[in-house]
């Protein structure tokens, strides 16, 4: 019966050419084909077959050769070549989950001849085990029919090469017995695996976490064992009873690129224990207890009850610019102002004279005065001018110092780019108060205008976190943006920024460069600097040290470089979720006034938090170049967990409440190493909130 149906499987299916005739010539059998089709499927991209069913046809010839490279390989055990092809071809183009003519997949051949390292890349990519294999009657039966019908086969050859005089078949046959010798000593290594496979030992270790309010995280590791065969796949079971009965469910996981799952819809407050157990061609193999034992759903607000701090936030924030731009619908703010101070009459007609006269265009140099300057770039590309020009547009020719206040001012305006009709309209009505600041803004959104008339488009991107001043009494603000598509845009071109930065002829001495000319040396620094600063931090708790530095005009705070839009951190876990137990355990700590901890307590050394928080104090004592000693006196933040989304939360550490903020012409004696710099809050605020 077993003879039968692998006959039926072989017409069913005919995945499989005759094998080989030796090693050698398989592995270079798989190697020119793999070559061979590579060409054949990108003819197909390229258009150069003209009927649909020969493109077709193609198509299962490559699938065909494809399939049969990944087996030879597998059976060959050339694991570097199995890896580039699974590098470089999906799982479809590779029909990686297709039985061949022998009902066997590659994870099958690979898991019975042990070979751990390729079953593993092929776990990885997606690869399952064969369905015919109901059993391990049924898959012992399979093996022994391949063994008996293989060694059936070379016995024929074997006949038929003795009897025949030498002649060209008689060499055909030759070959042809050299490759059934080889699949036969394949098929009985494969069998020899399987009889001598044992059920797998229990995962090495399970860990339990509370990933929120109503699921529970649980990673786990392969068993330590190397003798049985390789885990295929593992089961993880949950249930309030620490004997597991009932059991309340379980989810089997057959894609072991991460080993961890997450088990949903728990009921909070409710204790729950965990096993997880591994399997293999023999089976499933004994159930590994979590560690901890148990664990309780929760959420640190759960301690007190308090709601998310954003939430409601930005859809009060639309209804608020709602009401707003309801009210100015109707005010003298939409009428052209008629009375304007004479001493501004002058200033404010020649901006808007510059901004609808036909001839408004770029400027090629900078005069004493307030500029802005918009970066557009894609790949190593920047947008110029037709004059090979950085776009620049003049903001008011007068103005020689610019304001922090009104630099900040701006910032903001960048979250409504396309407002900035609306906001002009009414900064209008204001300017018959004489108002120094509200002409400056005014100008500001002019130059906005001008901008986004020029090339066509409203987003203009982020600003800089500082302009770029000159000693000539230039002042730059720069935005900057990323293209991301084949975008077309009115007056301007792409360039790449090498040839800009040495075809450029600069105006201004190397010691004293004008404002231009430092933006076109720096220009890589500051596309550095916007890449980085929309970054974002992958999953996880993170510990986030806050120190500022005041001036007169401004706080600023300290950030990395590579990531200046997030405080400067470590990862203390990739579980974001804070449960309750553990925000219970950092009240505690707050309410007896207690440091940092920096050296283990007996009492402390069960609390999975408190290791975590110890290795990542010290690593960030480190980072920021502090004395490990002094974080005695530094002090968690234990008023909330700051939550970015739901994937990302922090824990802060502050330092001692006379050090926060570094005042103007205070001594800092611990400075940090390089890659760091400090931000402008607000500017620091706006990175954050995008």
């Amino acid at each position: 019966k077993m003879t039968q149906q692998m006959r039926d499987l072989q017409l069913a299916q005919a995945r499989k050419p005759p094998g080989p005739s030796s090693p050698n010539a398989a592995k270079r059998l798989y190697r020119n084909l793999s070559g061979k089709f590579r060409v054949n499927y990108t003819s197909f991209d390229e258009g150069s077959l003209v009927g649909r069913g020969e493109k077709e046809k193609l198509r299962k010839s490559y699938l065909f050769q494809s399939n049969a490279a990944l087996f030879e390989a597998v059976e060959l055990q050339d694991l570097d070549r199995v890896q580039e092809m699974l590098k470089h071809y999906s799982p479809e183009e590779l029909d990686l989950n297709t039985p061949n003519s022998e009902g066997l997949l590659p994870l099958d051949i690979a898991i019975m001849t042990n070979n751990a390292p390729i079953a593993r890349a092929l776990l990885q990519a997606g690869a399952k085990e064969s369905p015919h294999f109901v059993s391990l009657e049924s898959r012992s039966l399979h093996l022994s029919t391949l063994v008996r019908e293989a060694e059936q086969r070379v016995n024929e050859l074997m006949a038929q090469v003795v009897n025949e005089a030498p002649n060209a078949d008689c060499s055909e046959k030759e070959k042809q017995l050299k490759a059934w010798e080889w699949r036969f000593r394949l098929y009985k290594r494969m069998k020899a695996g399987f009889e001598h496979a044992r059920v797998p030992d229990a995962p090495s270790s399970v860990h339990l976490s509370v990933a929120s309010s109503s699921s529970l995280q649980v990673t786990f590791w392969e068993p330590l064992s190397v003798n049985s065969a390789v885990v295929t796949k593992y089961k993880v079971e949950w249930s309030c009873s620490p004997t597991f009965s009932p059991l309340l469910g379980e989810a089997v996981i057959d894609k072991l690129k991460d080993l961890h799952f997450t088990i949903q819809g728990l009921v909070s407050g409710t204790a729950y224990h965990v096993r997880v157990s591994a399997y293999n061609m023999k089976g499933w193999g004994p159930p590994q207890a979590s560690t901890p034992p148990f664990a309780i759903p929760s959420n640190w607000r759960e301690y007190d009850g308090r709601a998310p701090r954003r939430r409601g936030q930005a859809e009060a924030l639309d209804h608020l610019l709602g009401q707003v731009k309801t009210v100015h619908q109707h005010c003298i703010c939409h009428e052209p102002c008629k009375s304007q101070p004479q001493s501004r009459k002058h200033s404010v007609s020649k901006s808007l004279k510059h901004l609808f006269h036909p001839g408004s265009k770029f400027l090629k140099t900078l005069k004493r005065g307030l500029y802005l300057t918009a970066i557009f770039y894609k790949d190593d590309n920047i947008l110029v001018t037709h004059e090979d020009q950085i776009p620049v547009v003049e903001i008011d020719d007068t103005y020689s110092c610019l304001l922090m206040q009104d630099f900040l001012w701006l910032t903001k305006v960048s979250c409504m780019w396309d407002e900035i009709l609306w906001l002009r309209q009414c900064v209008t009505v204001s300017q018959s108060s004489c108002s120094c600041i509200l002409q400056t803004r005014f100008k500001m959104l002019l130059a906005i205008s001008q901008m986004q008339g020029l090339l066509g488009i409203q987003d203009l991107g982020q600003v800089f976190f500082e302009p770029i001043k000159d000693k000539q009494g230039n002042i730059l603000i720069v935005t900057l943006k990323e293209v991301k598509t084949n975008q077309t845009f009115e007056s301007v071109r792409w360039v790449p920024i090498c040839k800009l930065q040495t075809s450029r002829k600069s105006v201004s001495s190397p010691e004293e460069p004008s404002a231009l000319d430092t933006l076109l040396i720096s220009v890589q620094d500051k596309l550095a600097y916007h890449q980085r600063s929309s970054h974002a931090l992958s999953p996880g708790l993170y510990l986030g040290y806050l120190k500022l530095c005041s001036a007169v005009d401004q706080i600023r705070v300290l950030v990395p470089e590579q990531l200046p839009n997030i405080l400067c951190h470590v990862k203390i876990r990739s579980n974001p979720n804070i449960s309750r137990e553990e925000w219970e355990w950092l009240q505690k700590m707050a309410r007896v006034e207690e440091p940092v901890p920096t050296e283990p307590e007996t009492d402390r050394s069960q609390n999975p938090l408190f290791q975590e928080l110890q290795v990542a104090i010290k690593e960030l004592m480190t980072l920021v170049n502090i004395p490990f000693q002094e974080a005695k006196d530094f002090r968690l933040y234990s008023q909330e967990v700051l939550d970015f989304g739901d994937q990302v939360s922090f824990l802060l550490l502050l330092p001692p409440s006379d050090d926060v903020c570094t005042a103007p012409g205070q001594n800092n004696p611990y400075t940090p190493r390089s890659g760091f710099l400090t931000l402008p809050l607000q500017i620091f605020e706006l990175g954050e909130e995008k």
